[in-house]
């Protein structure tokens, strides 16, 4: 039995499809569940396909022969993840990491059978590569901030960001998360954690940095 969804929202390029590809996708795409810290592409995992990500959160992030992560974008719900199935796309010659950042339910869409619509199918081969031309603008921009912007500014626009995608003044993150998300060092953010409190910027309790002045942490961005 396929799944039963609102496919035409989903999938930019639905239109585009026959009835043939269309009855394809809904009868072999399945729904899967990640924990919060799932690494979804594993060695053993192949080319996963593409994902499309109903709830939850997920990042993704390269790492360095010393260990280090640099997070390249973060994917949220009703985002598609074409880079998981990169496989497919032979002008993607780098390997990526793709790990659940909170609990996600996704519809995976096998690499065999996008593979086999994009050799007939125009229309999702190009959609394919606009959305991972659209990733790498993302990852541009991180690679500027990384040069370019100071830390004390990269953590203050991270915790702005999250508070106006929240609505929320209490952000539930580590410090060793900020780190891999702007691409620092745990102790680095620390130190510049500690700046903030000081400056009445921010208070922190064990996981959570609460925003005590949103105009002064504005002043940093």
């Amino acid at each position: 039995m396929g799944i039963k969804m609102n496919w035409e929202k989903m999938l930019p390029f639905w239109e585009m499809l026959s009835e043939q590809e269309r009855n394809s996708l809904i009868e072999n795409s399945t729904i899967k569940e990640y924990k919060k810290n799932t690494l979804m592409n594993r060695n053993d995992s192949g080319c996963l396909g593409a994902m499309v990500v109903l709830t939850g959160q997920m990042r993704v992030y390269i790492v360095s022969d010393e260990g280090r992560e640099v997070t390249l974008y973060r994917i949220y719900g009703g985002d598609i993840c074409v880079l998981s199935a990169s496989c497919l796309l032979d002008a993607i010659i780098f390997e990526v990491m793709i790990e659940t950042t909170a609990d996600s339910k996704v519809i995976m869409i096998p690499s065999p059978l996008l593979n086999q619509i994009m050799k007939t199918n125009l229309h999702v081969e190009v959609f394919l590569y606009k959305s991972a031309a659209e990733r790498f603008s993302d990852v541009i921009w991180t690679v500027q901030q990384i040069l370019f912007t100071g830390i004390d500014q990269r953590i203050a626009s991270f915790l702005w960001d999250e508070m106006t995608r929240s609505g929320q003044t209490a952000l539930h993150y580590t410090h060793e998360e900020i780190a891999s998300y702007i691409g620092s060092a745990r102790e680095v953010v620390t130190r510049f954690l500690k700046y903030f409190v000081q400056e009445g910027v921010i208070s922190l309790s064990r996981g959570q940095i609460e925003i005590l002045n949103k105009e002064k942490l504005k002043s940093f961005l």
